[in-house]
């Protein structure tokens, strides 16, 4: 059975998920980076929170490791590229901590306009300044959400039904999604110049590094409040503090920071400044859902190849994982088939899924043709890493969805351009799940893989089959299955022949030699 480490704190019936679901599981918290190297090789999974940090020299000791399941959103602690690299799917629960995010946020802001954590600290020291901490209502302000994912969503909706107005801005906002959620879409300088408060909803990438910095902030309406529970580092916080200063800046909310633990910040101490030491995610009942929503994935992924909240492999639920399975296997012949047809290095891929496929998720099926495309070429490529190694050799790849697939009722066409020479192969899968190739660079054949086969271009001729079948028998190799394909009568053919032992070098130059054949490939699969 599968076997699954737990290294960080979390709920009990996480470890109690994997028991039921007949996954051994142990149980390890407080483990050095030694320790947990020492032992981590034993495992198929790795279930973790922020205290373990999956380093590149801990995943490339992980030599049995499918999954690494992160209890949250944010996967700064595992190194992504090590764990493709290494065809590792990692994992997080994006939407188990989301309303108690949201709620963070929105608690944040309230305490922005009333400055209520100042009015506490005033009080407890014996003090009474009502006038010093005059606050401002929230009702009738504008809000502009910066990112209007699954939590920023939330957060507009609580700030409606606070009397809010609400301003949304992410680049993948559409005008549909914006009326849905009763939000005014709106581009990032609108934002800026009209919300009275700004809340930041956004991964931390290259795009969004220093998003509000000096420049954007001078964009702001004199006054604003800043309110960031996303990632540390969305908010360059020296700019940030030189338009607090200066009075720009009304007040500043931080639940996260650009260096965390932050036990030192250049924002700590101001006055106008409040900060939580990343609390977003810190109410029981977050915990508790994200603790068992790592565990039912990593579940599904070790027992059915269900791949949800993935980071870096697209997801597939058990459902389309079973769906898919006869046509992963296609896929992976076809990739499989053209890498060993290749002659030179792959320049383009031209994929097209057609009829029935086109309602289905075929991002594992590109995945595995450019996996078992490229597995003949290259070391260290899988299914999970095969579409960066593909990007990392500039290998154009483009994908097109056809309702109509000719004859059939789904079909996989793979175009590969390699050294100056465009190939193609052409697969379905019939009645009763069983895949087979259907034309090879264009020639109309039906033909089912198996582990030995032999391929030959040739120009159609009488006594070729015979040739072919003679110099197998004389080598005690026999045939299978042979199947046949041509364009047109006397013009180029194609053979796939399926053989029972392997044949010998001279045998394959022997059948490159016949005048009538073109090419001649010995395939194993």
């Amino acid at each position: 059975m599968p076997k699954v480490l737990i290294s960080d704190k979390m709920s009990p019936q996480a470890a109690d998920i994997f028991k039921s679901r007949g996954i051994d599981v142990d149980v390890k918290t407080g483990l050095s980076p030694d320790e947990l190297k020492a032992i981590i090789g034993q495992y198929d999974g790795l279930a973790i929170r922020s205290s373990t940090t999956a380093t590149p020299e801990l995943i490339a000791a992980a030599k049995t490791m499918k999954v690494i399941g992160r209890a949250g959103i944010g996967v700064d602690n595992v190194d992504l590229p090590a764990a493709t690299k290494q065809g590792i799917v990692v994992m997080n629960t994006p939407f188990g901590n989301s309303t108690t995010t949201a709620e963070h946020a929105i608690a944040l802001m309230m305490a922005l306009a009333r400055q209520i954590p100042q009015a506490s600290a005033s009080t407890h020291a014996g003090k009474w300044e009502k006038s010093k901490f005059m606050g401002v209502e929230i009702t009738g302000k504008t809000l502009g959400v910066i990112g209007c994912g699954n939590i920023g969503a939330i957060v507009a909706s609580r700030a409606q039904g606070l009397g809010m107005k609400v301003l949304g801005f992410d680049p993948f906002l559409s005008e549909e999604r914006a009326v849905e959620l009763h939000i005014e879409k709106a581009d990032l300088d609108t934002l800026l110049r009209r919300a009275d408060f700004i809340t930041v909803h956004t991964p931390l990438n290259d795009k969004t590094k220093h998003l509000l910095n000096k420049e954007t902030l001078a964009k702001t309406k004199k006054g604003v409040f800043i309110i960031n529970c996303a990632r540390g580092g969305i908010v360059q916080e020296a700019d940030l503090k030189e338009a607090l200063d200066s009075g720009h800046v009304a007040g500043a909310a931080l639940d996260v920071f650009e260096v965390e633990p932050a036990k030192d910040n250049i924002l700590f101490g101001h006055e106008r400044v409040i900060v939580t030491p990343h609390l977003g995610a810190s109410t029981n009942e977050a915990q508790e859902n994200v603790a068992l929503q790592v565990a039912e994935q990593m579940s599904d992924y070790l027992l059915s190849g269900a791949v949800i909240n993935a980071v870096n492999v697209p997801s597939l639920t058990a459902e389309q994982a079973r769906q898919l399975q006869p046509y992963l296997t296609l896929a992976e012949q076809m990739g499989s088939f053209m890498g060993q047809m290749a002659d030179g290095s792959v320049s383009s891929l031209k994929i097209t899924y057609a009829g029935t496929l086109r309602g289905m998720n075929v991002k594992p099926l590109t995945a595995t043709l450019v996996h078992h495309l490229l597995s003949p070429m290259l070391d260290q490529v899988n299914g999970i890493n095969a579409l960066s190694v593909a990007k990392e050799r500039s290998i154009a790849l483009s994908e097109t969805l056809l309702d109509n697939s000719g004859d059939y009722t789904n079909s996989i066409h793979l175009e590969m351009t390699a050294h100056g020479q465009t190939r193609s192969v052409m697969g379905s899968v019939f009645h009763g799940n069983q895949p087979r190739f259907v034309s090879v660079d264009d020639v109309p054949l039906e033909a089912t893989v198996a582990p030995r086969m032999i391929l030959i271009r040739n120009v159609d001729k009488p006594g070729y089959i015979g040739k072919i079948g003679h110099l197998l028998g004389e080598a005690n190799v026999n045939i299978a299955t042979f199947h046949l394909g041509r364009r047109t009568l006397g013009g180029e053919a194609i053979s796939l022949i399926e053989v029972d032992q392997d044949v010998p070098e001279d045998i394959i130059a022997k059948i490159a030699s016949l005048p009538q054949v073109v090419l001649v490939r010995w395939l194993r699969f």
